[in-house]
Protein backbone atom coordinates (compact mmCIF):
# COMPACT_ATOMS: atom_id res chain seq x y z
CA UNK A 1 0.00 0.00 0.00
CA UNK A 2 1.33 3.42 -0.92
CA UNK A 3 1.98 5.94 1.80
CA UNK A 4 -0.71 8.57 2.04
CA UNK A 5 0.35 12.16 2.62
CA UNK A 6 -2.12 14.49 4.35
CA UNK A 7 -1.91 18.12 5.43
CA UNK A 8 -1.70 18.93 9.12
CA UNK A 9 -5.09 20.51 9.96
CA UNK A 10 -3.36 23.24 11.97
CA UNK A 11 -0.35 24.33 9.89
CA UNK A 12 -0.80 22.54 6.52
CA UNK A 13 2.59 20.79 6.78
CA UNK A 14 2.73 17.44 4.92
CA UNK A 15 2.29 14.42 7.20
CA UNK A 16 2.72 10.79 6.18
CA UNK A 17 -0.28 8.69 7.25
CA UNK A 18 1.72 5.79 8.67
CA UNK A 19 1.76 4.05 12.06
CA UNK A 20 5.06 5.73 12.97
CA UNK A 21 3.51 9.21 12.62
CA UNK A 22 2.78 9.58 16.32
CA UNK A 23 0.54 12.66 16.08
CA UNK A 24 -1.27 12.00 12.79
CA UNK A 25 -3.09 13.76 11.27
CA UNK A 26 -1.11 16.48 13.02
CA UNK A 27 2.59 17.08 12.39
CA UNK A 28 3.40 17.58 16.07
CA UNK A 29 2.02 17.57 19.58
CA UNK A 30 2.00 21.38 19.45
CA UNK A 31 -0.37 21.41 16.45
CA UNK A 32 -2.55 18.75 18.13
CA UNK A 33 -2.87 20.88 21.26
CA UNK A 34 -3.62 24.04 19.26
CA UNK A 35 -6.47 22.16 17.54
CA UNK A 36 -7.77 20.83 20.86
CA UNK A 37 -7.75 24.35 22.29
CA UNK A 38 -9.75 25.64 19.31
CA UNK A 39 -12.41 22.97 19.91
CA UNK A 40 -12.49 23.83 23.63
CA UNK A 41 -12.86 27.55 22.86
CA UNK A 42 -15.71 26.88 20.42
CA UNK A 43 -13.70 28.07 17.40
CA UNK A 44 -14.15 24.63 15.82
CA UNK A 45 -17.43 22.73 15.93
CA UNK A 46 -19.62 20.33 14.02
CA UNK A 47 -22.57 22.36 12.78
CA UNK A 48 -26.04 21.19 13.73
CA UNK A 49 -28.51 20.11 11.10
CA UNK A 50 -32.04 20.95 12.20
CA UNK A 51 -33.52 18.80 9.42
CA UNK A 52 -31.84 15.69 10.78
CA UNK A 53 -31.35 16.29 14.51
CA UNK A 54 -34.27 14.04 15.42
CA UNK A 55 -33.19 11.09 13.23
CA UNK A 56 -32.35 7.91 15.15
CA UNK A 57 -30.78 4.61 14.09
CA UNK A 58 -34.21 3.03 13.69
CA UNK A 59 -35.07 5.66 11.03
CA UNK A 60 -32.23 4.44 8.81
CA UNK A 61 -33.31 2.01 6.06
CA UNK A 62 -31.92 -1.46 6.69
CA UNK A 63 -31.26 -0.84 10.38
CA UNK A 64 -31.23 -4.11 12.32
CA UNK A 65 -30.50 -3.89 16.04
CA UNK A 66 -29.77 -7.62 16.33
Amino acid sequence: MADVIVKCPTCDKAVAWVASSKFRPFCSDRCRLIDLGEWADGKRFIPSDADHDDVTESDVPGYDPT
